[in-house]
């Protein structure tokens, strides 16, 4: 049962999660490491903690939103950690996309304290987050995932996909998937514009056929109107081909579309169009193309 929340980490996913629970009528208590990105949550009735460990005090599910899997591992256990702050008998639901294998230890760790632990990362971006339709892949026990269960289906739709890791592992094959889609769409753009097409009549084509996609539409129609606001940003998805990778290497898998999209968000992450959304690859792939042709 799920009584009161907390929730590590209010930025681009951060805040409209906790936004939607507590307009639901649970009691959530947010930190973030720079405090005054929280403060906007306020007027929505959710108390801002002046640490992690206030936070997570009395909570029955903890939420985090950090960064990667470093950060979440120092949050938990670190000088400062929560852990020890936690009361036994609390879940953690790792929404942030982490390594398999961190989710694990993770997990070990905490149980050793009496704390379950569920790793729950999402796709859907800030406009799912908002819009409460954020799928979540959920590694865990049937009984920890069913406790959570009342508020993390306000979120979007749960998705047990198996144990401790599991989650991670679907989020890493959704982030292949997402990657290699956007630049696909990306070039296919490309080459209509270069080609003479109209882009715009084009999209509009694409769409209903086989090649339609969430992707297709939501990214395609960013590229096409160049509004790289941020849903979820390029170094975003370069570090989750750079988890990606490194597993693929340590499973001895050759996955070659999966290493040049890596090689393209790293190049595209080092250079200004790192914090846009990762629709951006498109811009980014335009620019070398005209600085390799002399345009």
């Amino acid at each position: 049962m799920v009584d009161q929340i907390a929730l590590l980490g209010t930025g681009l996913m951060g805040a409209p999660i906790a936004r939607n629970l507590a307009r639901s009528g649970f009691p959530v208590t947010v930190w973030n490491r720079t405090a005054a990105k929280a403060v906007p949550l306020a007027a929505e009735d959710v108390a801002i903690a002046a640490s992690a460990a206030e936070a997570v005090s009395g909570a029955d599910l903890v939420i985090s939103l950090l960064s990667d899997g470093p950060t979440t591992s120092e949050a938990l256990f670190g000088e400062r950690g929560v852990a020890r702050a936690m009361r036994a008998g609390a879940t953690v639901a790792m929404m942030s996309s982490i390594n398999p294998e961190t989710a694990t230890e993770q997990a070990a760790r905490l149980a050793e304290l009496g704390i379950d632990y569920i790793d729950a990362p999402v796709s859907g971006g800030e406009r799912g987050a908002i819009a409460r339709a954020l799928t979540i892949f959920a590694g865990g026990s049937v009984r920890s995932i069913d406790a959570a269960r009342p508020a993390l289906e306000l979120l979007g739709r749960v998705n047990r996909v198996g144990g401790v890791g599991a989650g991670q592992l679907v989020k890493l094959a959704n982030q292949i998937i997402v990657g290699i889609s956007i630049e696909a769409i990306a070039e296919a753009l490309l080459l209509i514009e270069r080609g003479g097409g109209d882009p715009e009549a084009a999209f509009a084509a694409l769409k209903g056929g086989f090649a339609d996609s969430t992707v297709l539409r939501q990214h395609g129609a960013r590229m096409l109107s160049r509004n790289h606001a941020p849903g979820a940003t390029i170094a975003t998805q370069r570090k989750d081909l750079r988890m990606a990778t490194g597993l693929a290497a340590k499973l001895a898998l050759s996955l070659p579309l999966l290493d040049q999209a890596a090689a393209l968000y790293e190049q595209a992450a080092a250079g200004p169009d790192g914090e846009l959304d990762h629709s951006a690859i498109h811009r980014t792939l335009r620019t070398q193309q005209q600085r390799d042709s002399g345009e």
